[in-house]
């Protein structure tokens, strides 16, 4: 560890420690040292170590077994680009990974306040409501609730959405051309069902993303809310002029 007299806190000494380790000598998945052996390793307190793999956590290299220990994350070398990338299936694939979709629930129903004020249309209006499990390398990614107009996209059955990625059927099936893409994002803690979906334990960081997709007539056409693990996602936004 860095001498007593380091402005840095302790635990974050610990941290860098810990991360160049991580990045440079271990594989994703592999288990850490206990927080004993880690105590005595690096001659420091029980807090500094469990400070130190809690701010690990948060930034997504390790993740918890209950009862099990504490292992490293896969760390993406290429992160997500929101600003350019607007498909979950395209961006695996440039990541060199196999992306796969579950639809968990499909079926339409009439829009409440809220989902009318996000999809920009009258209160009641029939909208599909579908709930997709997205999976890289058959790990589960993303937890995902999208909403579109049927009025655009009257025919669409999940089956059809088994079939190929949903940018492509809006633009061939339907002639629904991407023109923009609004996405916001920010930190949470999961649920437990929501963790029991993703594979995760419960209370474990995720990041929460709200899209707003729109076509090349400035039409709202899609409002989706997802849930992404934060040990399996970093991203990336490029500011230009």
């Amino acid at each position: 560890m860095s001498g007593q007299f380091d402005d840095k806190p302790l635990y974050l000494q610990l941290v860098d420690e810990l991360e160049v380790a991580i990045r440079e000598r271990m594989a994703p998945n592999d288990k850490l040292l206990s927080e004993r052996e880690l105590t005595q390793v690096h001659g420091v307190s029980r807090i500094t170590v469990r400070l130190a793999l809690q701010e690990l956590e948060k930034r997504g290299l390790v993740y918890k077994k209950h009862g099990k220990g504490t292992y490293v994350s896969e760390i993406l070398d290429t992160a997500v680009d929101l600003s350019q990338a607007y498909s979950f299936t395209d961006q695996m694939r440039k990541m060199g990974k196999v992306p796969r979709t579950i639809i968990l629930s499909f079926r339409n129903i009439q829009a409440t306040d809220f989902i009318a004020q996000q999809l920009q249309v009258s209160c009641g209006e029939l909208v599909f409501e579908i709930e997709r499990l997205r999976l890289a390398d058959e790990i589960p990614m993303m937890l995902e609730r999208t909403y579109v107009p049927v009025s655009l996209f009257p025919t669409l059955t999940s089956g059809r959405m088994s079939e190929k990625p949903l940018y492509e059927i809006f633009l061939e099936d339907y002639g629904q051309v991407v023109r923009l893409a609004e996405e916001e994002f920010y930190a949470s803690i999961s649920l437990d069902n929501e963790a029991k979906i993703l594979g995760i334990p419960s209370n474990s960081p995720v990041l929460h993303l709200v899209r707003k997709t729109y076509n090349d007539k400035n039409r709202l056409i899609e409002y989706t809310f997802s849930i992404a693990r934060a040990d399996q996602f970093r991203y990336k936004i490029i500011h230009q002029k």
